[in-house]
C-alpha cells in the first residue's frame, strides 16, 4: 500500500515527495484499510514528535528550498485534515456532493499559518483525528464507496480518501523529519 522507492533508485530523493507520490493501490483489502486507519490515528503523535523541541527559528525554516516552513507544514496538515473531515461528513449525508477546493499555498501564507504556535494545530489534530477515526471506524462496507466530487480530481470514494490522507499524514511528517535529519536537529 505504501509507495516506496525501488531498490535501485538513486540515493537522491525529491524533497517534495520524501516517501514518493501517492498512488492508489490496485486492490484494497481489509488489511490496507486497517493500516490506513492506523496511520491516520498515529498522525497527531507522529507530528508532535517530529516538531518536538524545535524553537521558533527552526519552526520557521523551510523544509526544502522554496518550500513551506515547518510551522506552515504543521498548520497545513490541520487545515487539510479539517477539510477532509468535513468532506467525509458531506459524502455520508449527501449524494456525491461537489466540494469546494481551496488553494493550499494561499492558505499556508495567511497570517495564522505563518505565525501561530504549532501547538494550536497539534492540539486541534488530536481532537480532530479522534473524531475522524471514530467516524471512519463506524462505516459499513458499502459506506466506504460513498463519495464526493472534487472539481479538479473527480469523484473520490471515502475508501480512496482514507488511503490518500494516510499517505498525506506520513508525507508531511517526513518533510519535517527529513529536514531534521539533514540539519542534525
Amino acid at each position: 500500500m505504501s509507495p516506496t522507492r525501488p531498490a535501485n533508485a538513486s540515493d537522491s530523493v525529491d524533497p517534495r515527495y520524501p516517501i514518493g507520490r501517492w498512488q492508489r493501490p490496485q486492490t484494497v483489502d481489509a488489511a490496507a484499510m486497517e493500516q490506513a486507519l492506523y496511520q491516520l490515528g498515529e498522525l497527531p503523535q507522529n507530528l508532535r514528535f517530529a516538531v518536538r523541541k524545535l524553537n521558533n527559528a527552526k519552526l520557521d525554516t523551510p523544509y526544502r528550498e522554496g518550500g513551506w516552513t515547518v510551522r506552515q507544514v504543521v498548520h497545513h496538515v490541520a487545515d487539510s485534515h479539517m477539510n477532509c473531515y468535513l468532506r467525509v461528513k458531506f459524502a455520508l449525508t449527501e449524494h456525491d456532493p461537489t466540494i469546494m477546493p481551496y488553494d493550499e499555498d494561499l492558505w499556508a501564507h495567511l497570517h495564522d499559518a505563518e505565525c501561530a504556535p504549532v501547538e494550536w494545530s497539534l492540539d486541534l489534530l488530536e481532537a480532530l483525528h479522534a473524531r475522524l477515526l471514530m467516524l471512519l471506524r463506524s462505516l459499513k462496507k458499502d459506506q466506504w464507496q460513498r463519495a464526493f466530487v472534487h472539481p479538479e480530481n473527480g469523484r473520490m470514494t471515502l475508501e480512496t480518501v482514507a488511503l490518500s490522507y494516510a499517505w498525506h499524514s506520513r508525507h508531511h511528517v517526513a518533510h519535517i523529519t527529513a529536514l531534521r535529519a539533514a540539519r542534525g536537529w
